[in-house]
């Protein structure tokens, strides 16, 4: 008879701990969900060591009630912000796997103190850098249903 409210006691601190623990997993996916804009991280994968490419310009939008919200950045071109962006050293002709958040679509620039030289193909999410010697600057432009992001990455060919 002893044991009874002793199991009645454990079921019920069991209870709350599951509840709470639910709910604070429930709290962290709402914040998720309602982070505004979202940030989606993009990387490039260059012979198996990931590499954080740079946020340019974003532009998300979403419905709120009866309007729209949305949010649009004015940022420096990639030819400007690779004035800061430290050079990825590369081999010619050197494979780079672009990843981004969720899989949006994207296309690849490569830049000039101009602006966008021309759009560069890619296969299964990869680029082949040129042969020649130097340094490049590319940009990738994604876009998901409701919003795009510019991304930077910037390499040396040695």
């Amino acid at each position: 008879m002893r044991l009874k409210p002793f199991f009645i006691v454990i079921l019920a601190f069991s209870i709350l701990l599951i509840t709470g623990c639910s709910n604070k997993v429930a709290k962290e996916t709402k914040n998720k969900d309602s982070e505004f804009p979202p940030s989606m991280t993009g990387l490039i994968l260059i012979n198996g060591i990931e590499h954080q490419m740079e946020d340019g310009n974003y532009k998300w939008e979403r419905k709120k009630g009866l309007g729209t919200e949305v949010v649009l950045t004015d940022h420096a071109s990639p030819f400007q912000m690779a004035e800061n962006i430290d050079s990825i050293i590369v081999n010619p002709n050197q494979k780079v796997e672009i990843k981004i958040e969720e899989n949006p679509n994207f296309k690849v620039y490569l830049w000039n103190e101009k602006g966008r030289e021309k759009e560069i193909k890619q296969d299964a999410n990869q680029i082949i850098v040129p042969s020649s010697k130097g340094k490049y600057i590319y940009e990738v432009l994604a876009e998901w249903t409701n919003g795009t992001i510019s991304y930077t990455f910037v390499v040396e060919i040695h």
